[in-house]
């Protein structure tokens, strides 16, 4: 019988951890207190109960110390048994540091659950195996119901059919690891904002977790470098499978997050940019080099549709989403004969109204709202300028933001009606460029239309405009604004 004692964290000489012994660590507490309490549960159940100093105020319960390779086995043993919390392990402490025995308490002695001394002696948890005797000596038995003993199979009988089981997701990405309640929820409330899915487990010790989940081991493992990369979640983050996870306290959802197919090679750069920029995320050169702002943006569609971990398959999906776009849009190549520029341009949405000098106008068709206006003119950025305070006057860029560079200038504005843009070029000694006016309701529409006039604006051969041009530059044009 083991002796009964008063129970405390033994302060009379502590053991120095052996040389090489490890111990399973199996909880740790924040205070002497809390530790004492937590570690005379424990030891209730084992004898072999220690604590020992960690970081800051928190001390660690372990079983222990024993050899290495024993408590490996021991381990696995006792999470068989769902004995020590799932998320226990072994450690090797350091050599100074001190592992506290945790003696018994008063009251406590035979009949109490099988401890580990056992196992750790080399015995079982089980009294070598023998059955329990009865009062009179012999073995007891256990008495058959009637109703089975009068059961027999017949010979032919067919064989029960045995279901394959199918196992479903079982990986969870893990967010957050917090100590209390309150703080999780208040943690969980903030992660939803960039994961819908989100819920909150109790964790083994007493810990609350936010997690992302469930999802297949592969696929939890890619977007979670996915992730990490993007900087949603820290370089520690780690995943977990469902019985580490405890209990939910506020359920969640499985994301729609796809599962890795391969990678793909990444499209020509130039295609990329012009896609990333349709998307609202590149607004750099369409030049086909990479470099960091190509990259940031790439990572950017990645993070934000979510349709694949691989970012050339991603960029794949979007260039084929912006050509079903263009062709819903009915992009076509416009020529205007009067300024000698072509873009693409929707042009069952927009109609011929006006030449004016240096300018060539398109009112809406068919109830879009929209105006296009291209300009084209000899002259360089003095002249460039003038044309973009001439946009402004007459309110197609409505308190616009100027961002003004040699042979670039570019207005961006908006009012209640309507978005404006307006971008121009110093391009083989003209000044020349477009205005996109659109409905405010349809934002996402208007940065679509502009980055793909953007990209495809361009002079073609023709002189159509140069007289009323000049005329343009000496007397300076008097435009009417256009009917929306």
């Amino acid at each position: 019988m083991r002796q009964l004692v008063s129970v405390v964290l033994a302060v009379c000489l502590p053991m120095a951890a052996v040389a090489q012994d490890a111990v399973i660590r199996i909880e740790a507490k924040r205070g002497e207190a809390a530790a004492s309490q937590a570690a005379s549960g424990w030891r209730q159940e084992f004898d072999d109960v220690v604590t020992f100093p960690l970081n800051g105020e928190w001390i660690g319960i372990a079983l222990g110390p024993l050899p290495r390779n024993k408590a490996d086995a021991l381990l696995a043993e006792l999470l068989r048994s769902s004995r020590i919390p799932a998320d226990s392990f072994v450690t090797v402490p350091g050599g100074d540091v001190a592992l506290t025995p945790v003696v018994e308490a008063a009251g406590a002695g035979a009949g109490e659950t099988p401890g580990a001394e056992g196992i750790l002696d080399g015995g079982t948890t089980e009294q070598d195996g023998a059955p329990d005797a009865g009062t009179d000596g012999e073995p007891e038995v256990m008495p058959v119901p009637a109703d089975d003993q009068a059961t027999t199979t017949p010979a032919d009988a067919p064989d029960p059919v045995v279901e394959p089981v199918i196992a479903g997701p079982d990986t969870y990405i893990r967010l957050q690891s917090l100590r209390t309640e309150a703080e999780a929820e208040e943690a969980l409330t903030k992660w939803r904002k960039d994961f819908p899915g989100a819920g909150m487990w109790r964790l083994p010790g007493d810990w609350f977790g936010v997690a992302l989940g469930p999802l297949e081991e592969e696929t939890a493992q890619a977007w979670l470098g996915v992730f990490r990369q993007g900087g949603i979640l820290p370089d520690d983050a780690f995943t977990s499978h469902a019985d580490e996870m405890g209990v939910v306290v506020t359920p969640g959802e499985a994301p729609d997050l796809p599962a890795p197919d391969g990678t793909r090679e990444m499209p020509p750069v130039h295609e990329v940019q012009q896609a990333l920029r349709w998307a609202g995320l590149y607004e750099g050169d369409i030049d086909g080099k990479p470099g960091p702002q190509t990259n940031a943006a790439i990572q950017a569609e990645v993070l934000a549709e979510r349709l694949s971990p691989d970012p050339g398959t991603a960029m794949q999906k979007l260039i084929e989403r912006r050509e079903a776009w263009r062709k819903e849009m009915g992009l076509t190549l416009l020529e205007d004969e009067h300024t000698g520029l072509s873009l693409m341009a929707p042009l069952d949405k927009l109609q011929f109204d006006r030449t004016e000098r240096a300018l060539s106008i398109y009112g809406p068709a068919n109830g879009s709202g929209g105006a296009l206006i291209l300009f084209s003119q000899p002259g360089g950025q003095q002249e460039l300028l003038d044309l973009s305070g001439l946009i402004t006057a007459l309110g197609w860029v409505p308190q616009p933001e100027r961002q003004i560079e040699s042979g670039h200038v570019l207005l961006k504005g908006q009012n209640s009606d309507h978005f404006g843009r307006a971008e121009g070029w110093v391009r083989d000694g003209r000044a020349e460029g477009f205005v996109l006016v659109w409905p405010a309701a349809d934002a996402k529409t208007h940065e679509r239309l502009a980055a793909e006039m953007s990209d495809s604006l361009t002079r073609f051969e023709t002189e159509d405009n140069e007289a009323a041009a000049s005329e343009d530059a000496a007397t300076g044009p008097e435009v009417t604004p256009v009917q929306q």
